[in-house]
């Protein structure tokens, strides 16, 4: 039975309100969420849909991704890629081209990496190849006296 970590995200999200020196009331009016709705979420009495993880995240200045990891919407195995996305988005000595500029690059690596899928063939392959008339060996010959 899977469940969410409603409590855990409660408390993360009231971590990043007071890091960010935010009231609930001007997190929840910055996010567009009624403040006793906003409460209840960081006492972990409400699961909020991923949509107001997002308009929160916005209001944050974090990235939705980390949200949603901390509510289980996203699956664990991709924090590292989502903090190494946080980190940069909230890197205050790059503008925010850099930011999307590293963000594309960063992405096109990922992909490029997936695509790397090592052959069938090992790298020993030309030594232990089947021996064949072409490569010299005669193979299929007896040996000559």
């Amino acid at each position: 039975m899977a469940s969410l970590n409603v409590g855990n995200l409660g408390e993360y999200l009231r971590e990043q309100r007071r890091t960010a020196q935010l009231s609930l009331r001007q997190l929840a009016d910055a996010a567009g969420v009624s403040n006793p709705y906003l409460s209840q979420i960081e006492r972990g009495l409400r699961k909020p849909s991923a949509e107001i993880l997002q308009q929160l995240a916005k209001a944050l200045r974090i990235s939705a991704e980390t949200l949603y990891v901390q509510a289980g919407i996203l699956d664990e195995r991709e924090r590292q890629e989502l903090e190494t996305r946080a980190v940069i988005l909230a890197d205050p000595s790059i503008n925010e081209r850099q930011k999307q500029v590293l963000l594309q690059i960063y992405e096109s690596f990922r992909k490029e990496n997936a695509t790397d899928v090592p052959s069938d063939v090992p790298s020993d392959a030309p030594a232990g190849r089947p021996r064949t008339a072409d490569d010299g060996s005669d193979a299929g010959t007896p040996p000559s006296q």
